[in-house]
Protein backbone atom coordinates (compact mmCIF):
# COMPACT_ATOMS: atom_id res chain seq x y z
CA UNK A 1 0.00 0.00 0.00
CA UNK A 2 1.31 3.43 -0.90
CA UNK A 3 1.92 5.75 2.03
CA UNK A 4 1.89 9.04 0.14
CA UNK A 5 -0.08 9.65 -3.04
CA UNK A 6 -0.18 12.82 -5.12
CA UNK A 7 -2.50 13.32 -8.08
CA UNK A 8 -1.15 16.14 -10.25
CA UNK A 9 -1.23 17.88 -13.64
CA UNK A 10 1.75 17.74 -16.00
CA UNK A 11 2.92 16.44 -19.36
CA UNK A 12 4.53 12.98 -19.75
CA UNK A 13 8.11 14.24 -19.61
CA UNK A 14 7.51 16.36 -16.52
CA UNK A 15 5.55 13.56 -14.85
CA UNK A 16 8.41 11.12 -15.50
CA UNK A 17 10.85 13.58 -13.90
CA UNK A 18 8.89 13.39 -10.62
CA UNK A 19 9.91 9.76 -10.22
CA UNK A 20 12.88 10.43 -7.95
CA UNK A 21 11.91 13.68 -6.25
CA UNK A 22 8.12 13.44 -6.00
CA UNK A 23 5.47 15.73 -7.38
CA UNK A 24 6.25 18.52 -4.91
CA UNK A 25 4.50 21.83 -4.44
CA UNK A 26 5.22 23.09 -7.96
CA UNK A 27 2.22 21.18 -9.29
CA UNK A 28 -1.50 21.72 -8.94
CA UNK A 29 -2.26 18.59 -6.94
CA UNK A 30 -4.39 16.57 -4.52
CA UNK A 31 -2.72 14.47 -1.85
CA UNK A 32 -3.89 11.49 0.14
CA UNK A 33 -2.41 8.63 2.11
CA UNK A 34 -2.65 4.88 2.42
CA UNK A 35 -4.51 3.89 -0.74
CA UNK A 36 -3.44 1.90 -3.78
CA UNK A 37 -3.47 4.47 -6.60
CA UNK A 38 -3.47 1.91 -9.42
CA UNK A 39 -6.49 0.05 -8.06
CA UNK A 40 -8.25 3.35 -7.30
CA UNK A 41 -7.70 4.53 -10.89
CA UNK A 42 -8.96 1.20 -12.25
CA UNK A 43 -12.00 1.34 -9.94
CA UNK A 44 -12.85 4.87 -11.06
CA UNK A 45 -12.40 4.00 -14.73
CA UNK A 46 -14.60 0.93 -14.38
CA UNK A 47 -17.31 3.00 -12.68
CA UNK A 48 -17.58 5.45 -15.58
CA UNK A 49 -17.56 2.65 -18.16
CA UNK A 50 -20.01 0.45 -16.22
CA UNK A 51 -21.83 2.69 -13.68
CA UNK A 52 -23.15 0.98 -10.57
CA UNK A 53 -23.38 1.91 -6.91
CA UNK A 54 -22.32 -1.65 -6.08
CA UNK A 55 -18.65 -2.52 -6.19
CA UNK A 56 -17.95 -5.22 -8.79
CA UNK A 57 -16.34 -8.48 -7.70
CA UNK A 58 -12.59 -8.22 -7.12
CA UNK A 59 -11.99 -10.63 -9.99
CA UNK A 60 -13.74 -8.25 -12.40
CA UNK A 61 -11.67 -5.32 -11.14
CA UNK A 62 -8.45 -7.31 -11.55
CA UNK A 63 -9.35 -8.02 -15.18
CA UNK A 64 -9.91 -4.31 -15.90
CA UNK A 65 -7.36 -2.23 -17.83
CA UNK A 66 -5.01 -0.81 -15.19
CA UNK A 67 -3.21 2.53 -15.53
CA UNK A 68 0.08 2.67 -17.35
CA UNK A 69 3.37 3.53 -15.71
CA UNK A 70 4.98 6.74 -16.90
CA UNK A 71 8.37 5.35 -15.91
CA UNK A 72 9.37 1.75 -15.45
CA UNK A 73 8.83 0.56 -11.88
CA UNK A 74 11.86 -0.14 -9.73
CA UNK A 75 12.01 -2.06 -6.50
CA UNK A 76 11.74 1.09 -4.35
CA UNK A 77 7.97 1.43 -4.05
CA UNK A 78 7.74 4.63 -6.11
CA UNK A 79 5.18 4.58 -8.93
CA UNK A 80 4.09 7.22 -11.42
CA UNK A 81 0.89 6.43 -13.33
CA UNK A 82 -0.91 8.27 -16.11
CA UNK A 83 -4.67 8.36 -15.70
CA UNK A 84 -6.39 7.24 -18.91
CA UNK A 85 -7.68 10.15 -21.01
CA UNK A 86 -11.19 8.72 -21.03
CA UNK A 87 -11.16 8.67 -17.21
CA UNK A 88 -9.83 12.22 -17.09
CA UNK A 89 -12.68 13.33 -19.34
CA UNK A 90 -15.25 11.39 -17.33
CA UNK A 91 -14.04 12.85 -14.03
CA UNK A 92 -13.99 16.35 -15.51
CA UNK A 93 -17.64 15.99 -16.55
CA UNK A 94 -18.89 14.00 -13.56
CA UNK A 95 -21.87 15.27 -11.61
CA UNK A 96 -21.80 15.62 -7.83
CA UNK A 97 -24.17 12.63 -7.61
CA UNK A 98 -21.81 10.47 -9.70
CA UNK A 99 -18.81 11.43 -7.56
CA UNK A 100 -20.76 10.67 -4.37
CA UNK A 101 -21.89 7.29 -5.69
CA UNK A 102 -18.37 6.42 -6.84
CA UNK A 103 -16.88 7.54 -3.53
CA UNK A 104 -19.34 5.32 -1.67
CA UNK A 105 -18.43 2.33 -3.81
CA UNK A 106 -14.70 3.05 -3.51
CA UNK A 107 -14.94 3.50 0.28
CA UNK A 108 -16.75 0.17 0.59
CA UNK A 109 -13.99 -1.60 -1.36
CA UNK A 110 -11.16 0.06 0.57
CA UNK A 111 -12.86 -0.75 3.89
CA UNK A 112 -13.37 -4.39 2.86
CA UNK A 113 -9.71 -4.74 1.88
CA UNK A 114 -8.04 -2.66 4.60
CA UNK A 115 -10.46 -2.87 7.54
CA UNK A 116 -9.26 -0.81 10.51
CA UNK A 117 -6.09 0.12 8.63
CA UNK A 118 -8.16 2.07 6.09
CA UNK A 119 -6.99 5.56 5.21
CA UNK A 120 -8.22 8.44 7.37
CA UNK A 121 -8.66 10.60 4.26
CA UNK A 122 -12.14 11.63 3.19
CA UNK A 123 -12.33 9.66 -0.05
CA UNK A 124 -15.16 11.80 -1.42
CA UNK A 125 -13.02 14.92 -0.90
CA UNK A 126 -10.08 13.18 -2.62
CA UNK A 127 -12.27 12.21 -5.56
CA UNK A 128 -13.76 15.71 -5.81
CA UNK A 129 -10.25 17.17 -5.81
CA UNK A 130 -9.10 14.79 -8.53
CA UNK A 131 -12.22 15.67 -10.55
CA UNK A 132 -11.26 19.37 -10.29
CA UNK A 133 -7.77 18.49 -11.53
CA UNK A 134 -9.33 16.51 -14.38
CA UNK A 135 -11.37 19.55 -15.40
CA UNK A 136 -8.16 21.63 -15.42
CA UNK A 137 -6.40 18.93 -17.45
CA UNK A 138 -9.18 18.99 -20.05
CA UNK A 139 -9.16 22.82 -20.16
CA UNK A 140 -5.38 23.14 -20.46
CA UNK A 141 -4.51 19.99 -22.44
CA UNK A 142 -2.40 18.66 -19.55
CA UNK A 143 -2.25 15.08 -18.42
CA UNK A 144 -3.41 13.79 -15.03
CA UNK A 145 -0.95 11.60 -13.12
CA UNK A 146 -0.42 9.95 -9.77
CA UNK A 147 2.87 9.70 -7.91
CA UNK A 148 3.13 7.41 -4.92
CA UNK A 149 5.68 5.99 -2.53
Amino acid sequence: MAHDIVFFLADDETAAATRLRGAGEAFESVTCRFIEPDSAIAEWDMYFEEPSAEAPPVEQLLEWAWPEWVTAPLNDGVEVFALPQRLTGALANASSAELEELAGRWTTRVRSEDGDDMTDDDLLAVLQGVARLAASAVDTGSGLYSWSS
